[in-house]
């Protein structure tokens, strides 16, 4: 009989505050006003959003099949409650807030999404990725427009540029020209690590402009000003330029054919320097007031101002008058006034007049992205910033009109941040309590005990650099070792340190265990020693009085010297045995009682990380820096069976710890590649692969209970995996990876062949092949080939009907007869319409030639039968686009194009009827409500209000031109 095993599947993942593979979005959506404003970040594969004034997790957006990281968010500027997510794998999902689930994905790029940006009016959606490509998303219609090509490097901004139609004086009137909203869709600009940045427009698809960006190598930063009337790019050594963007000839060109001069709308404005030299990250300009922000990965953000009009003019009468009279001293009073008459022109004005530095805001970790927070009815300049190290916080700047006299330096200050909810640091240890309802994790500088139901975080402590911890029996008390040699306990009630013991005289601890008794410890560290330590408990005076109150202390009590570093120690559960592994890449197994030399087991090639005891006290599996798991008898020490178990280091290793299902000798892995393996410790094969961290597998912690593990990794996260009742069978198991391996391959194979001939156009269909569109075009065929054998099967019959009235209906397929006997047209269409409209096109790109002209008969059908017509014109359109040449140069696909012709200009005129007479009837009622109506009342001062304030707002940025 083939013995099946229980599968283990995610249940849980915390631990996470935001991680570094993506920017954070800052979203003030809360109409109640209860709350500061919302957080969305990237937590390894899943969006978080985060109430920063509660600290608490608002939802938490998660799709059951990714595991891809997210690498950018946008969020509309139309729809607050959509948001763009990019993927490691370059696919994006446009997930809606309110109901925390993705409403369309695409795909599209071969690499890591970089940089999103929506436009203006919410519609489209520009993607940038590692790939070097930029593609444009139509959000209607959910699908891929096309793919710009042009950097030669990773994309790393992007920025719909719209100018507003211009207003031109002509004849003494206003007269509008007209940028005919339809046809014009606007210009795109962007950067690349290339150093270059871009302007495209987009109606023609093309590069107009290029520049290179910046001087010393790379460009990392785009930063837009919130009128377009200029733009900042950053790179290395703290190097920024400023861009000034003549929108007003951007706006005019769009109307134009010919641009028979070439004309620059981009012009360098000069160079600023950053206080940091590091590569910049980020440039984020403020959406309603004259600052931005700058950082790179260090712990500061930069925040830089622009001066107004009448500042930039102050200080260039200041540096003229200065002129002057150097001029005057040289001169020795002769005649000076020689300056130019546009000295004080703002447009001469020097860069580093306009921009001055404002404020350095020093950060609690490395930064890794910021945004700036905008609140109903507040006024304070604030910046939510992420940081590297699992951290958010919101920083309260104070501004320029703040200040009260020229002297004053501007201050900030941190108002909230969101940090109990994770670690600063790696988790290097885990261990659950006895009840298996608490958990501890352990990393450099603190402690924290985690509810394993609730996921919430109970008690946070601040520690050594923990290595080691364990919960004593009856799980009030937690012991750590750490780095620096220190044994220490703390009281998890009342939140204390109880006791710090100076164990290993300054050597770290690299391994702690509680004997099974529950009665000592014992400890081994780099100083060549296993210690024994027991509890005891201490009457201790309380200080200026006579009594004493009872105290946990720890004794030693023995100590076993060894020839190297311990790395790690274990108990046998029977209480007799003591097996230690050494920095010499043996395992020396003690008698307990006596500490004799029981057994040596040599056969790793490095160090031994971990290793465990069956229940039974019959095995011990050893984990090594070789890859290698080796399980070993105890009677005899002999080696049954060496695993080459992972592709890097096995950090931990841990079995099952009682035998209730026979299942004792189950055991699971950790290592470096980021993955857990569980194993059949009997029959030494591999029963399950668990994916899902994306960082090294630091610690594991298998419950009491043996129903779930968990596990805490680079990546910050701690991950609950839970048995379940699926059964697996090692066979399957094998065919599921093959198969894996199969798919990825066939995916990367089809799309070397299908972008040959786009490799050297700038602009190209934005298509990708993956497993679900190779699966709907073979569902297209498979639909195809049904439906036309039943038109077949039926055409024959009303042939034989005609000459014979009471014939039979025929035989059909068994399908259709399920379906509720419908006909073949319409099981075609329903196969076609279940497809999702963004992969479509390359759903259709998997037919073969042989099978369009039957996709062309139930084309002219569907025309014929005006079904679902948005949907059979789009595919009709796709096919002649694709297959051209063959269609043209076939005489029978010209007279079917006849036929479809004509069937669908019937049905288009009916449709166009249809809604030419709706729309007439909807102006009709909207005049009748108008009349009803009572006139709306509006402030006549009110426009020319708005103009003063555009006008106040004006950057400096000046055109040169």
């Amino acid at each position: 009989m083939v013995k099946s095993y229980l599968k283990f599947e995610p249940s849980k993942s915390f631990g996470v505050v935001a991680s570094s593979s993506s920017n954070i979005v800052w979203s003030s959506k809360d109409k109640t006003k209860s709350s500061a404003g919302q957080a969305v970040v990237a937590a390894n594969e899943e969006v978080l959003v985060w109430d920063i004034k509660k600290g608490e997790l608002l939802s938490r957006w998660k799709e059951e099949n990714n595991r891809a990281l997210v690498t950018a968010i946008a969020q509309s500027k139309t729809d607050p409650d959509l948001f763009a997510v990019g993927y490691e794998n370059g696919s994006i999902r446009i997930w809606d807030s309110k109901i925390a689930t993705s409403v369309v994905s695409f795909n599209g790029h071969k690499s890591a999404v970089t940089i999103l940006a929506f436009d203006k009016t919410g519609v489209r959606l520009a993607s940038g990725s590692k790939d070097t490509d930029v593609i444009v998303w139509d959000l209607v219609a959910e699908v891929g427009q096309y793919k710009l090509r042009g950097h030669k490097d990773q994309v790393t901004g992007l920025r719909f540029i719209e100018p507003e139609p211009v207003v031109q004086e002509e004849d003494g009137e206003q007269a509008l020209m007209a940028v005919d909203n339809e046809g014009a869709e606007g210009f795109l600009l962007t950067t690349g690590k290339d150093s270059l940045i871009k302007l495209w427009d987009l109606s023609s698809r093309h590069c107009i402009e290029t520049h290179v960006a910046q001087s010393n190598g790379e460009c990392w930063a785009l930063g837009v000003s919130p009128d377009l009337s200029g733009c900042v790019t950053a790179g290395n050594d703290g190097e920024m330029k400023v861009w000034a963007l003549d929108v007003v000839a951007l706006a005019a060109s769009a109307q134009r054919v010919d641009l028979s001069q070439s004309v620059n709308f981009l012009h360098d404005r000069g160079t600023l320097h950053r206080s940091s030299k590091e590569r910049a990250v980020e440039v984020i300009f403020h959406p309603r007031r004259d600052y931005f922000a700058v950082h790179g990965v260090e712990k500061n953000v930069e925040i830089w101002r622009i001066r107004t009009e009448s500042e930039v003019k102050k200080s260039l009468a200041r540096k003229k008058k200065r002129r002057k009279e150097k001029l005057a001293k040289n001169k020795k009073g002769a005649d000076v006034d020689m300056e130019d008459e546009g000295a004080d022109d703002i447009n001469k004005a020097e860069i580093s007049d306009v921009f001055a530095q404002h404020v350095i805001v020093r950060t609690t970790g490395k930064v890794r992205s910021v945004d700036w927070a905008i609140q109903q009815g507040s006024k304070d300049l604030q910046l939510l910033v992420g940081s590297t190290n699992n951290l958010l916080e919101l920083y309260t700047i104070v501004g320029k009109d703040k200040l009260k006299s020229k002297t004053d330096v501007a201050d900030y200050n941190k108002a909230l941040g969101v940090d109990l909810p994770g670690h600063r640091t790696d988790i290097r240890s885990l261990s659950l309590s006895s009840d298996d309802k608490m958990l501890a994790s352990a990393a450099n500088g603190s402690l924290k005990i985690w509810n394993v139901k609730t996921q919430a975080c109970i008690r946070t402590f601040e520690c050594g650099y923990a290595l080691c911890c364990a919960f004593l029996p009856g799980d009030k008390v937690v012991v750590v070792g750490t780095k620096e040699g220190e044994l220490q306990l703390y009281d998890v009630a009342s939140a204390a340190l109880l006791e710090s013991v100076n164990a290993h005289e300054g050597h770290a601890i690299w391994a702690l265990q509680v004997h099974p008794d529950g009665k000592s410890v014992v400890s081994g560290g780099a100083d060549k020693a296993a210690k024994f330590w027991d509890f005891k408990i201490v009457q201790e005076q309380v200080l200026g009085t006579t009594r004493t109150t009872p105290k946990l202390k720890l004794v030693q009590s023995r100590i076993l010297k060894v020839s190297d570093d311990i790395l790690s120690l274990k108990f046998s559960p029977d209480s007799k045995l003591l097996a230690v592994s050494l920095l010499d890449s043996t395992v020396k197994v003690f008698f307990v009682d006596s500490l004799k030399l029981y057994l040596n087991l040599y056969g790793h090639k490095l160090p031994v990380l971990s290793m465990d005891i069956s229940f039974d006290s019959k095995l011990i599996i050893t984990s090594s820096a070789d890859k290698n798991i080796r399980i070993w008898g105890l009677d005899f020490g002999d080696c049954h069976k060496a695993l080459f178990g992972h592709q890097d280091s096995i950090l931990q290793v841990a079995f099952i710890p009682h035998n209730s299902d026979g299942n004792g000798h189950h055991f699971f892995s950790a290592s470096k590649d980021r993955t857990i393996k569980y194993w059949d410790g009997d029959k030494f094969e591999q029963i399950q692969r668990i994916d899902g961290h994306h960082g090294e597998i630091w610690a594991l912690a298998i419950s009491h209970a043996g129903n779930f593990l968990v596990s805490a990794s680079h990546d910050k996260s701690i991950r609950v995996w839970e048995e379940t009742d699926e059964q697996i069978f090692l066979e399957e198991e094998r065919e599921k990876e093959l198969e894996e391996l199969y798919e990825s391959t066939l995916t990367t194979s089809l799309e070397q062949d299908a972008d040959a001939q786009d490799e050297n156009r700038e602009v190209a269909a934005a298509s990708k092949q993956t497993v679900e569109t190779l699966m709907a075009g073979e569902r297209i065929a498979e639909a195809l080939e049904l439906g036309l054998a039943d038109l077949n099967v039926v055409k024959e019959w009303e042939v034989a009907k005609a000459s014979n009235p009471n014939l039979a209906p025929p035989q059909r397929h068994a399908i259709f007869m399920a379906l509720g006997n419908i006909t073949a047209e319409q099981y075609v269409m329903n196969t076609l319409s279940k497809i999702k409209a963004s992969a479509l096109h390359d759903a259709l790109l998997v037919l073969p030639f042989a099978s369009v002209p039957m996709l062309f008969t139930f084309l002219n059908l569907f025309a014929l039968r005006s079904m679902n017509i948005p949907l059979t014109c789009r595919i009709l359109f796709f096919m002649l686009k694709t297959h051209h040449k063959q269609i043209v140069s076939s005489r029978t696909m010209r007279q079917m194009l006849d036929g479809i012709r004509v069937n669908l200009r019937q049905a288009l005129r009916k449709q166009k009827d249809e809604m030419g007479y709706n729309i007439a009837a909807l102006r009709v009622v909207g005049m009748q409500i108008e009349e009803r109506s009572v006139k709306g009342f509006v402030d006549e001062n009110w426009e020319e209000e708005e103009k003063q304030k555009k006008e106040v707002r004006k950057r400096a940025f000046a055109s040169l031109s």
